[in-house]
């Protein structure tokens, strides 16, 4: 006689449609048409710095993470996003070492998956831009024959290279050192120079949405930097349009795009509650224009993400919701 069984297992016992490879492959296939945007404008180079940062990563994870994990899509999200983040021009070794030390000290140090308190990704990039300040802030042009090297890529670690590159001024350091201002046209279409991941603000919107739709972010964080942006540059360039640029050219140069939509709405790294989102969101955006107009450097976006991530427990403590039957003292723990 067959008897029913009774299973009794932890929670939760209905699980959602969505795992987590799932969720880290869709947005890395949302980042494809950004790839192909870099590809067009700055040619084979975008291709090989882009894989030379996910391959840095990736075998990172390979050899140091746990078993499966690599799996999971979000070594290839890290390699990706940190290859976007660096001119076309930059050594291959450099971008392979980046995403290396962003998935070692930037995740696995910390535990894996789910445990990391910055952005993997921007703790890369942060790390090149201490040890690498000249390469990484060298800017290819826009343009030319798809097949020429727009900067030094094949060079050998610590040695100078030998190909030379036509270079321009970035819209944010046209603004920031000249005062010159770079048409939205240009900025949405990402034909300027500047890092691959600033190459077309529509398509990294585009993919934005499309996340959003599926969930797979917080639509709130990314509308929380792109207001506080608005509103903040909005008030400094009524007060002297001359020596402050308008909210447009704040929202669409620079990486502001890439890391309100991908990298701030990281999962691990960002709040948890709808209201910590507003917060955190807030708070990027703020640092972002203080950055911009008042710091040494054109652009503020990876500080001032970093952090805010530094903030999130903090944050995650400060709007952490009420159990239902208690008092607000009690869930706060202050009774």
């Amino acid at each position: 006689m067959n008897v029913p069984r009774l299973d009794l297992t932890a929670s939760p016992h209905i699980k959602a449609p969505d795992s987590t490879p799932r969720i880290m492959w869709n947005v890395v296939a949302s980042l494809v048409p950004v790839v192909a945007a870099a590809t067009w404008y700055f040619g084979l180079s975008a291709l090989l710095v882009i894989a030379a940062a996910t391959a840095g990563a990736v075998g990172t994870e390979h050899m140091f993470g746990r078993n499966g994990s690599l799996g999971d899509g979000s070594a290839a999200i890290t390699g990706l996003l940190l290859g976007l983040t660096l001119p076309a021009g930059m050594p291959l070794w450099m971008a392979f070492v980046g995403g290396a030390f962003g998935i070692g000290f930037g995740k696995l140090i910390f535990g894996g998956l789910g445990q990391n308190v910055f952005n993997p990704a921007l703790v890369g990039r942060a790390f090149l831009q201490a040890a690498f300040p000249t390469a990484i802030t060298t800017w290819p042009a826009a343009g030319q024959s798809w097949a020429t090297l727009r900067g030094a890529n094949f060079a050998l670690p610590f040695m100078g290279g030998a190909v030379d590159a036509v270079t321009e001024a970035t819209p944010l350091n046209l603004m920031k050192f000249e005062h010159a201002t770079t048409g939205i046209s240009h900025l949405l279409l990402g034909s300027t120079a500047g890092s691959l991941g600033e190459t077309s603000a529509l398509l990294i919107l585009t993919g934005g949405l499309y996340l959003a739709a599926r969930r797979y972010l917080n639509w709130r964080i990314p509308a929380a930097i792109f207001v506080t942006v608005t509103v903040f540059s909005g008030i400094l360039w009524r007060i002297d349009a001359t020596r402050f640029p308008d909210p447009l050219f704040m929202l669409f140069s620079g990486g502001l795009m890439l890391g309100a939509i991908y990298m701030a709405t990281d999962m691990v790294t960002s709040p948890i509650t709808n209201a910590g989102a507003w917060i955190f969101g807030g708070g990027i955006g703020f640092l972002v224009v203080l950055i911009r107009v008042w710091g040494g450097l054109p652009e503020g976006v990876m500080y001032a993400i970093l952090l805010m991530n530094a903030l999130v427990p903090f944050i995650n403590r400060a709007t952490r919701p009420r159990v239902f039957g208690t008092r607000l003292e009690t869930a706060r723990g202050r009774s």
